[in-house]
């Protein structure tokens, strides 16, 4: 079936300002969070998780942000009012749709984590203000027994969701130089990276720990490869632009011989073309 409108997020015109820029960057950032977060506390016996500032980090970074985008996103929205159609209608040849649907399956699990995290509080909570709400106690020390499946679908998740926004901009095909498959793991790790130094930032300034913390150390262990493996991913991302520029000159000399200034003039303005014709 032929249909009469274009598929949503792939119309050759199509041009993402600012705001999808600063949705992307909290995305890396709560993925980045919820990463190290999990990957701290499967490495440590942690008595009371929910005392630790690196798990409240994650309970902060992982949601807010998140949250945050997904307000930018909606009022970005030509019908801002209709947001609520995307949330339960998929289109599974839009990549903007599918990361709808991976939103709401990460954004369940988080939820579900914290909760056993912070079910004492969450106890007392209830407790409290609203004693009706009792059952969700309950609820929550059942799903307790599951938490470590939980928590290695979560991180699967968050993984997904930061290589999700390097797949969403290499899907825009009104700018090619961005349709590079190197792209995904890039943004992984940028938003990993992002995600520890807002983790930093969060237990210095909210936690007021000291520079020299056990937390800190676990930090700084991860600092070196993130940057290595960004620069690697980086050379790779722009190499491709040579190699391109490359082929195009030779396929030029072939076709139509020229001398060594012509060919070096030549060779620069592919270099130029070709970041403009990545997927072409």
């Amino acid at each position: 079936m032929t249909l009469d409108y274009p598929v949503p997020f792939h119309t050759p015109n199509l041009v993402w300002d600012s705001t999808i820029a600063i949705y992307l960057f909290l995305l890396g950032i709560s993925s980045g969070a919820v990463q190290l977060a999990i990957a701290y506390k499967r490495s440590h016996k942690l008595e009371n998780p929910s005392k630790n500032w690196i798990i409240r980090a994650a309970a902060v970074l992982g949601s807010v942000p998140t949250l945050i985008g997904l307000i930018l996103l909606i009022f970005h929205l030509a019908r801002p009012w209709t947001f609520w159609k995307l949330m339960f209608n998929y289109q599974f040849n839009s990549v903007m749709s599918m990361g709808v649907m991976l939103f709401q399956v990460y954004m369940l699990f988080l939820v579900l984590w914290c909760a056993v995290i912070f079910k004492e509080d969450i106890a007392a909570f209830i407790n409290r203000f609203m004693p009706k709400f009792g059952f969700l106690v309950k609820w929550i020390g059942a799903f307790e027994r599951l938490v470590g499946e939980c928590e290695v679908i979560l991180f699967i998740l968050a993984a997904v969701l930061g290589a999700y926004t390097g797949f969403l901009l290499s899907a825009l095909i009104s700018y090619p130089m961005l349709n590079n498959p190197v792209l995904p793991a890039l943004f992984l790790a940028s938003g990993t990276s992002s995600g520890i130094a807002a983790t930093f930032l969060f237990i210095l300034i909210a936690g007021k720990l000291r520079g020299d913390s056990h937390e800190s150390h676990f930090i700084h262990k991860f600092e070196v490869p993130i940057m290595v493996t960004e620069l690697g991913l980086l050379v790779c991302f722009l190499s491709g632009f040579i190699l391109v520029a490359v082929k195009k000159l030779l396929r030029y000399k072939m076709l139509y011989p020229a001398s060594g200034a012509q060919s070096s003039g030549l060779g620069y303005s592919l270099l130029v073309s070709s970041s403009r014709s990545w997927g072409t």
